[in-house]
């Protein structure tokens, strides 16, 4: 390929935004000449990697701004150390169906036990097949909305927490709320069901949200919505936290 050709398509190239071919060019059509690509096979290939950098791209900047606290992946959960577990399920939660259906899921158990390192996998998944996700805590979530309506913001800090596709509130239990903190939960749920999926992790039964939430009657109205379209997970296995703590005990036991 001639100088003036490159020089061409370098300029294209950029006034397109594709800025990958600018600096593969010569390497691509190198590639191209070696392999005896045809002309569609090699326009493929370029397109191929121009939109591979971009989903790159957005999924690491969309990582970075979730509020993951993590970002393991499902592949990295130690199903054996749940037996109780059924990883067929998770797994056929992973294809992502729930957030077509805008359908929620609710990942029960006492601490430790990977509720949190389940919904964090599946956000991942969701993330990186161009879902929106966001990640918070209740707690985090609650002094949010607080924060906002003492400023006159809560509409605006409510549609942040209505926008994404998925969004996952950790910690639903471990501190309890006041009904005006409730309420606010109830207007979240209420202003997502079928039009948005959630992940919710707890600590507490949902006959225990009653006096989580407060108030026994929002609660019954938030798990009314809340569940009417849910797949609900309960994990009551051994701390997930102090698997690799308890194997060195053990091990340091058998060499004793």
């Amino acid at each position: 390929m001639s100088e003036l050709v490159s020089a061409r398509i370098r300029d294209h190239a950029g006034k397109l935004g594709l800025n990958h071919l600018i600096e593969t060019v010569d390497q691509l059509t190198t590639r191209a000449e070696t392999e005896q690509l045809s002309y569609l096979e090699f326009l493929d290939q370029v397109l191929e990697e121009e939109l591979g950098l971009r989903e790159s791209r957005r999924f690491r900047n969309a990582l970075k701004l979730s509020g993951l606290p993590h970002h393991k992946t499902l592949e990295q959960f130690d199903f054996a150390f749940q037996p109780d577990l059924d990883p067929r399920k998770i797994k056929d939660l992973a294809t992502l169906e729930f957030i077509d259906r805008r359908s929620n899921i609710t990942l029960l158990g006492p601490p430790g036990v990977g509720k949190t390192m389940i919904a964090v996998a599946l956000a991942v998944a969701a993330c990186q097949a161009g879902y929106s996700i966001y990640f918070t805590s209740l707690d985090d979530l609650v002094r949010r909305l607080r924060a906002a309506e003492a400023t006159g913001r809560f509409n605006r800090q409510l549609a942040a927490y209505l926008r994404p596709a998925v969004l996952v509130v950790d910690e639903v239990g471990y501190l309890p709320l006041d009904r005006a903190e409730a309420n606010m939960v109830f207007q979240l749920v209420s202003r997502r069901y079928e039009r948005g999926s959630m992940i919710i992790t707890s600590n507490k039964s949902f006959a225990e949200w009653g006096s989580v939430l407060g108030d026994d009657v929002l609660a019954t109205a938030i798990l009314d919505r809340l569940l009417h379209h849910c797949d609900v997970i309960s994990i009551n296995g051994p701390s997930y936290r102090l698997k690799d703590r308890l194997a060195l005990v053990t091990g340091g036991e058998a060499m004793t």
